[in-house]
């Protein structure tokens, strides 16, 4: 039996195990504490910058993959030459691991995104929002996620913090242009070594404080899904990636596509295919690190909507409420990460799958609403 080691603990890597188990893939967990979402599969608690504890459970599996991307660069290039199979490899990886990079990139590809420019002074800033302005986006092209790490700014004086610790941002900080959007989408996709790639329909994310709330799939605008579906295979193929890749998109008012963000990895946009995909996100990125045949990636409906519960106090952790939630909507799929309730926590999801959109958005709000005892 293939073992699948993959490095951080939370929902995602939670999400992997019942699929490794379908499968018949052993799976062991890195975690950087004791106390995390995907506690049940955890074999070490360490140092995802210690090289030597890696490499010590690298030993132990045949393919290492990931829960999220902050494990430096320069550790997993070490990883490859000491023999692992790490995948994506550091070269894809560093693509969603600096939001720079990610940019020379894809106008290296010439792919589509927001104006865009790097800076390292107050007079780049200037400059970027006398041009761009008069609200522009600055982001840390290092350690964002969920909102963290953009701010919409109007003056220098709203990013001078980060200007003042720039080298902890890689040197540099990322200026776009403000993009006049009327959707937020993602397309999911997966590649493999050998090259297979499949894709999940076009999807429709809505957020809510910098984090997703709501996805919707596919994407109404069926007439979008070609242009995204072949975004996602240029970058999949152009930068070599090997699992699970998301690219974040927007749909400006003038009708153009363009990239916002990229993880490879599963992602949040994804988790609707669980409950109603053919293949999930998580079955099909094990596939693809193993180098398996991919799965069909059809929906098992007409529509899925995927609800995020996001925490809202210190104590609500949503079970509570489960059995008022579970006898009103019995169609809807439950899923919880045990993670301890904080305000704006990603703590689980809700999926549900029809034929009525509206109907399946009203019924997702209200059972979140309850789970939430509003």
């Amino acid at each position: 039996m293939p073992v699948v080691g993959v490095i951080g603990a939370g929902q995602l890597a939670r999400m992997m195990q019942p699929a490794a188990i379908a499968l018949g893939i052993g799976i062991k967990v890195f975690a950087e504490s004791n106390d995390s979402s995907a506690h049940q599969a955890v074999t070490k608690v360490g140092d995802i910058n210690d090289f030597a504890q890696l490499l010590e459970f690298a030993k132990t599996v045949d393919v290492i993959t990931f829960d999220h991307e902050h494990v430096p660069t320069a550790i997993l290039e070490q990883l490859e030459t000491a023999g692992v199979s790490v995948r994506p490899g550091p070269t894809a990886l560093k693509h969603a691991q600096n939001k720079l990079t990610m940019r020379r990139k894809l106008a290296e590809l010439g792919l589509p995104q927001p104006i865009w420019q790097a800076a390292k002074t107050e007079s780049d800033i200037a400059n970027f929002l006398q041009n761009h302005g008069p609200k522009i986006v600055v982001k840390t092209p290092i350690g964002g996620y969920d909102g963290k790490g953009v701010r919409v700014v109007s003056d220098i004086a709203d990013v001078r913090d980060w200007l003042q610790n720039i080298s902890q941002f890689g040197g540099e900080l990322l200026l776009e242009e403000k993009v006049d959007f009327v959707t937020e989408l993602a397309q999911l996709s997966a590649r493999s070594p050998s090259g297979e790639f499949n894709a999940w329909p076009l999807v429709e994310t809505h957020q809510q404080a910098g984090v997703c709330a709501e996805v919707i799939a596919p994407a109404p605008e069926s007439a979008l899904h070609p242009q995204a579906l072949s975004i996602a295979k240029q970058i999949s193929d152009g930068l070599g990636v090997v699992g699970v890749m998301a690219v974040e998109l927007f749909r400006a008012r003038n009708g153009e596509i363009l990239v916002n963000e990229l993880a490879m990895r599963p992602h949040n946009s994804g988790h609707f295919s669980i409950d109603a995909s053919i293949t999930s996100q998580f079955e099909q990125h094990l596939r693809a690190v193993l180098d398996l045949p991919l799965g069909a990636t059809s929906g098992t409906s007409n529509f899925a909507v995927m609800i995020n519960l996001l925490g809202v106090d210190s104590e609500n952790d949503f079970v509570q409420h489960y059995p008022k939630a579970m006898e009103r909507f019995p169609q809807v799929k439950f899923h919880l990460y045990e993670k301890a309730p904080r305000p704006g926590r990603k703590m689980g999801h809700l999926t549900l799958q029809g034929n009525d959109l509206d109907q399946l958005l009203a019924d997702g709000r209200a059972c979140r609403d309850l789970l939430y005892n509003r």
